[in-house]
């Protein structure tokens, strides 16, 4: 008898390689600059490398508390009530978890029941809908406003039924760089009141949004705060992105529901690199001075594309700059701007990410995405092949 393998049926029959895995294999294949993918191509600080050394040399080697390790989720407590203004028990209610991701699929698997709703606001950033799927959950695509991307928020109160379980929002915005003001969240938090809606904020570009924007944390209002929970990123802060590791804050009643999964899901983070984080967290400036040194990288490559026919979008936060590329003469016409990107990366060197590709219709509004979180070299390189255009 010859073997066989059984037949399969898919749970994500329409799900494929991403945009960003696709794009990142032509640059390479076509000696492209990166800016596809957003993650950076310059080193972290040698001391955080150092302290998580220091923390292998220690024997600090084994699993550690499901939860995340005390000292870790005492500083991340310590720093959303020194810049958000409310206090989180780290024993009951900061979760440590193996990144962003994680924790987004954790959280969803943790509260969607079968048949739920969710509201997702598009363009999103591309794992949120697999995820509620994942889940059992129904999507409910609500979209921001096209070229603004600004929260309607008419919208999202239709949006919201009997079945409704969660929305997800972000703030700064991936992949538009738009950030949610306090009116924004006043507005949602009124939403929200009266239901028993709970909120996924996903806030791993806190630390970049640009003078004068502020950053509006859900945990700085208490009605947003008591229903939420909240994602952050060490990768994002510390340009760690291949460490994976961010945290959950949410209410210990929220946090419980998380962790049954959670313990089932990764069980718990790498334990020397959470010591290690500890205690680089004891110095607040390398977060807060983000700001400052991703608008150096933000204004140095918006004054290079402006001498482009691209026209930019604002870039009030996160390392990522959209533009419009409706401008533009191209060899060939009337090109897709996910199109526009393959020939973009072939022919002129720089890879970029289509908008389209946040949307689960594939709405294309001729908008692209740059990641400028790259060495200032290696961004005046993609701008002297961008000037061509």
């Amino acid at each position: 008898m010859t073997p066989h393998t059984p037949h399969l049926p898919s749970k994500t029959p329409n799900m494929g390689t991403t945009i960003f895995t696709v794009m990142s294999a032509l640059a390479t294949e076509k000696g492209a600059v990166n800016l596809g993918q957003g993650f950076p191509d310059f080193a972290c600080d040698t001391q955080l490398l150092d302290v998580v050394s220091d923390a292998m040399r220690e024997g600090l080697n084994q699993y550690p508390p499901m939860t995340g390790v005390a000292p870790l989720r005492e500083a991340v407590s310590a720093k959303i009530e020194n810049l958000y203004g409310r206090r989180y028990d780290p024993v009951t209610e900061i979760t440590v978890t193996a990144g962003a991701t994680q924790a987004i699929l954790t959280t969803i698997l943790a509260i969607v029941h079968p048949g739920d709703e969710v509201i997702v606001l598009e363009p999103c950033y591309d794992s949120y809908v697999p995820n509620i799927e994942l889940a059992g959950g129904v999507v409910v695509r609500v979209p921001l406003t096209p070229g603004t991307f600004r929260p309607d928020f008419d919208k999202i109160q239709a949006a919201i039924t009997l079945r409704t379980r969660a929305i997800l929002i972000n703030s700064p915005h991936n992949p538009s760089g738009m950030i949610w003001s306090r009116e924004d969240m006043l507005r949602l938090q009124e939403i929200l009141d009266p239901t028993e809606v709970l909120l996924i904020s996903d806030e791993v570009y806190e630390h970049m949004v640009y003078a004068p924007n502020q950053h509006w944390s859900a945990a700085s209002f208490e009605g947003l705060a008591a229903r939420a929970f909240i994602v952050s990123s060490f990768g994002k802060t510390y340009h760690v992105t291949g460490w994976k590791v961010g945290t959950v804050a949410a209410p210990a009643v929220l946090s419980a529901e998380f962790r049954k999964v959670h313990q089932f899901n990764v069980f718990t983070v790498n334990t020397p690199v959470q010591h290690g984080l500890a205690r680089f967290m004891a110095d607040p400036a390398p977060y807060l001075e983000l700001p400052a040194f991703y608008q150096h990288k933000r204004d140095l490559f918006r004054a290079g594309l402006a001498q482009t026919k691209f026209k930019l979008l604002p870039g009030e936060g996160t390392y990522f700059q959209c533009v419009d590329i409706s401008g533009l003469d191209v060899p060939e016409k009337n090109l897709s701007d996910a199109e526009f990107c393959q020939w973009l990366t072939t022919d002129i060197g720089v890879a970029a990410i289509p908008l389209s590709a946040f949307y689960g219709s594939g709405f294309d509004q001729k908008v692209i995405r740059f990641c400028f979180a790259k060495k200032d070299e290696t961004l005046n390189l993609a701008l002297e092949r961008l000037a061509k255009l």
